[in-house]
């Protein structure tokens, strides 16, 4: 048995440190295979060994996620898109777990330590759960208004994201790119198809909302589509034929390929797809709804907690900011009650700027305020440069007021702090400090762009992620605030127990959705007696509660771990407590699964005494 094992482990380490060798090659080798493998495995550690591992897992994973091989910086995949839905493609994906479950299972993990024993039980973790979600079928499921490769291809084309338009190659590959896409397209109709037969589909006021975001690619000229943007910043190195032949191309990719399938999506939202819409809204509706919601509880938060413990906590939570929210009140002289305020901070035009350039030039003015404190809790910072952008406008009306895109691997491109626009009365004066820490410094992007420049970081970490980590750090760095000097002004204090209310009654809402029945209507209402939040932003957050199951729990509970943990190492450190090497202990191994966070620090502590 040992002997096979060692065979199995060889068989990956031969292909990493050899390459595929040729038949002609392996021929005229007059040493028997089998000694060459169990000499090369006899040289190697288990650290060595699980090297290769995860270098080939996270490589030959990019075949199922060609886009994630885009933004990390892999250009050997920039002319796919993903795999077509089909039970082809699903059965591939099982087994190419199940194969790395095999292969992970023939190291011993007692002689990891390290980078490599995380690694180790990072995987082991992931493959076990991305196995198990595979039981469910989200498949019927696969772009709703918040999100879908429909959206990140488009962001592509536009030539304003990941993907590069530099070299005669760039455009061509993202016309074999659009091929597929468009492949891909056309089974996710039919998976959704397939989905109203089997009463897995989206409530109707999601669909309704996806169905804007086709219609705006049916254009009447290739010059007015979004995918034109490349042809208008032509690089001046190419050549007039070039230039005449790229743009021919480009034309008849918008005309007579892209509009035709974005009709055709189109068409079958308004006459099939939004005539079945459900209108309950939870995933507790469907059938094994219940457990369906439990993964995604598990996937999201890596934590062990039930709907209706999550529920409790959030309840508790948006009663104790709300008491807060009263202090502040009186603070600033109001002499209303708590939803008169509210109605207040609301409605004043003196809360809101009158456009989008002011609303821009204030979160830089804040970004330069905030960069100059971030030194007094960190010792350590990423290398790349953020910067502050409207988002775009074919992605505005649906998209979250705030976000953060990371930098490229290489340097070609900073970190993005996205803000939206679209509706200036969702974007208030007091959230100013409180958005820019959490989507920019020290929050998403001292994580994220941290996180891919780690050295010796394997790929699947470097480019990979966990929503309970991100969000749970950047809710952290909101609450370092005072800390570090922001939060003067009430108002501003305000604007951060208004982002923690959010997140707290998200806890509230997305449980009372998928596990206890709540309608749309209800969850709207719940957010507007809690918060001074505008009703169309009150709308847009429902409506992502009822579209994510599960991820909008990340936010606080991860605050409640990292918190958690922090307290931990202040009690067993005392005096020793160093709160900008704790930071650097959270941070410097990229995100974390919570229990593995938390066997990490446990082992650091241990290490300090």
């Amino acid at each position: 048995m040992k002997l096979l094992k060692l065979a199995l482990v060889a068989s990956s380490v031969i292909g990493a440190l050899m390459g595929c060798s040729s038949t002609t090659s392996q021929q005229n080798n007059s040493k028997p295979v089998s000694s060459s493998i169990n000499a090369v495995v006899s040289e190697l550690s288990a650290e060595q060994q699980l090297d290769v591992l995860v270098d080939q897992y996270y490589n030959e994973s990019l075949a199922f996620s060609p886009i994630r091989a885009t933004y990390s910086g892999k250009d050997e995949f920039n002319d796919q898109f993903t795999p077509e839905i089909s039970a082809t493609n699903r059965n591939k994906k099982a087994a190419f777990y199940k194969k790395y479950q095999q292969r992970l299972a023939y190291i011993d993990s007692q002689q990891l330590t390290g980078q490599a024993l995380l690694s180790y039980e990072i995987l082991k973790r992931d493959l076990a759960l991305n196995l198990e979600g595979m039981q469910f079928p989200s498949y019927f499921l696969p772009i709703n208004q918040m999100s879908g490769a429909h959206n990140v291809f488009a962001g592509f084309g536009s030539g304003q994201s990941a993907q590069p338009f530099k070299t005669v190659q760039d455009y061509d590959n993202f016309l074999k790119r659009s091929d597929s896409y468009i492949k891909w397209l056309k089974s996710v109709e039919l998976s959704m198809a397939e989905g109203i037969k089997q009463n897995i589909v989206l409530p109707l006021p999601l669909a309704k909302k996806l169905a804007p975001q086709f219609s705006a690619h049916v254009v009447n000229k290739a010059e007015d589509s979004l995918f034109w943007g490349p042809i208008k910043n032509l690089p001046n190195s190419f050549t007039v034929e070039q230039k005449q032949e790229i743009t021919a191309q480009y034309r008849d990719l918008i005309m007579k390929q892209l509009v035709p399938a974005y009709q055709s999506m189109h068409t079958f939202l308004i006459n099939d797809y939004i005539p079945s819409s459900r209108v309950s809204v939870g995933y507790s509706d469907f059938t094994n709804g219940k457990a369906w919601y439990e993964y995604q509880i598990k996937k999201n938060t890596t934590l062990n907690l039930s709907a209706d413990e999550i529920h409790n906590i959030g309840l508790s939570e948006v009663s104790r900011i709300l008491s807060e929210m009263k202090k502040v009140k009186h603070t600033v002289g109001f002499e209303g009650d708590l939803p008169a305020f509210f109605t207040h901070l609301r409605d004043s035009d003196e809360f809101y700027f009158n456009t989008a350039d002011e609303l821009i030039e204030a979160y830089e003015n804040v970004k330069k305020k905030i960069d100059a404190k971030v030194p007094q809790l960190f010792d350590v910072a990423p290398k790349a440069p953020y910067i502050v952008k409207p988002v775009e406008a074919y992605r505005s009306q649906s998209a979250a007021g705030a976000s953060y895109a990371a930098p490229a691997p290489d340097g070609s491109r900073p970190g993005i702090f996205y803000i939206n626009t679209f509706n200036l009365k969702a974007q208030p004066k007091f959230l100013l400090e409180t958005l820019s820490i959490h989507e920019a410094a020290p929050g998403h992007h001292f994580q994220i762009a941290l996180q891919q420049e780690i050295d010796g970081l394997p790929d699947f970490r470097k480019f990979g992620g966990y929503t309970v980590f991100a969000e749970g750090w950047a809710l952290y760095a909101e609450s370092l605030g005072k800390e570090l000097g922001l939060f003067t002004d009430p108002y501003m204090w305000y604007g951060r127990l208004a982002d923690e209310q959010l997140r707290a009654m998200r806890l509230v809402l997305d449980t009372g959705f998928h596990a206890k029945g709540w309608t749309r209507e209800q969850g709207i209402q719940y957010m507007l007696a809690n918060s001074s939040m505008a009703e169309s932003d009150v709308v847009a957050e429902v409506e992502r509660y009822i579209a994510w199951p599960g991820q909008a729990l990340s936010y606080k509970l991860g605050e409640f771990k990292i918190k958690e943990l922090r307290d931990y190492c202040k009690k067993e450190l005392g005096s020793q407590f160093d709160i900008k090497a704790f930071h650097t202990q959270i941070l410097i191994d990229g995100a974390l699964p919570m229990p593995i966070l938390e066997k990490k620090i446990k082992r650091w502590v241990q290490s300090q005494r």
